[in-house]
């Protein structure tokens, strides 16, 4: 594996009791990592980091719901309380939507969707960010392919991942001076259960996976090509040959892309 994280790199990673958070905790704990592991259920967290002290980590479990800035803020405290420093913040925390936009009921999902996915990403990267520059140290956004395209029936999370490309590239730019380095990560479809709790028609969790499990990515192998991306301080991953075909193709036939858009949505791909 590619990297240049240093042994006891301390890392904060939102979201991390489960898919691509839990598999980054794991493949960092390897390393010899000095983990902050955050998310909501604490139960479920203090497994994540019991499993990655057994890796050969040291790991802590903050619960923290990231869509509340005082949580996010307590968050970075603790980080710093336990280990005096803080090298790397991995922004992954989100959820995700599976209905149009007119299937639901009011607007309390968006402004959930919208809390989690980008005001949370903007709440820890706040906290941490004084401290990332003591150390000249990376941050990671976990975007997706929906950042960077229209998706049907992801309009919301399509939107707060659109709007963390835009964050984290202004601020990229901001950074570059102070040796913080911002690296966007843009998978499609990976196999983890955030589509069972993806909220759909009416607001309500999904509680279903209507993506074909089969032909999504290794989790294992997003989180690999994270931490190399991470590693080299690279600027952004997109994670598909497919992806980045499409994303020509917007340029000069857009409408091609809008109509494959909705295919992959349609077989689960």
């Amino acid at each position: 594996m590619k990297r240049d994280f240093q042994q006891g790199n301390v890392a904060v990673i939102t979201g991390a009791s489960a898919g691509i958070g839990l598999e980054v905790a794991r493949q960092l704990a390897r390393q010899g990592a000095r983990l902050v592991l955050a998310a909501r259920d604490p139960a479920l967290l203090e497994r994540a980091a019991a499993e990655c002290r057994g890796l050969g980590a040291s790991a802590i479990a903050v619960p923290t719901d990231v869509s509340h800035r005082s949580q996010c803020e307590h968050l970075i405290d603790r980080a710093i309380q336990e280990f005096g420093r803080l090298d790397t913040l991995v922004n992954n925390a989100g959820i995700s939507m599976h209905a149009r936009f007119d299937e639901l009921d009011d607007l309390e999902a968006v402004d959930r969707i919208t809390a989690i996915n980008y005001l949370g990403s903007v709440y820890c990267t706040f906290y941490a960010l004084p401290h990332l520059k003591r150390t000249r140290g990376r941050i990671v956004a976990i975007s997706s392919l929906t950042g960077l395209v229209g998706v049907p029936t992801r309009t919301i999370y399509a939107a707060t991942k659109h709007a963390m490309a835009g964050f984290f590239d202004s601020l990229r730019i901001e950074l570059k001076r102070d040796g913080v380095s911002v690296t966007v990560i843009y998978p499609g479809f990976v196999a983890t259960d955030i589509a069972e709790r993806a909220i759909g028609p009416g607001g309500k969790v999904l509680g279903r996976r209507p993506v074909a499990k089969h032909a999504a990515m290794p989790v294992e192998e997003c989180a690999r090509r994270t931490l190399e991306a991470a590693g080299g301080r690279k600027r952004e991953v997109i994670m598909t040959g497919r992806a980045r075909l499409g994303l020509i193709l917007k340029a000069i036939v857009p409408a091609a892309v809008d109509r494959m858009s909705e295919r992959a949505i349609q077989r689960g791909r």
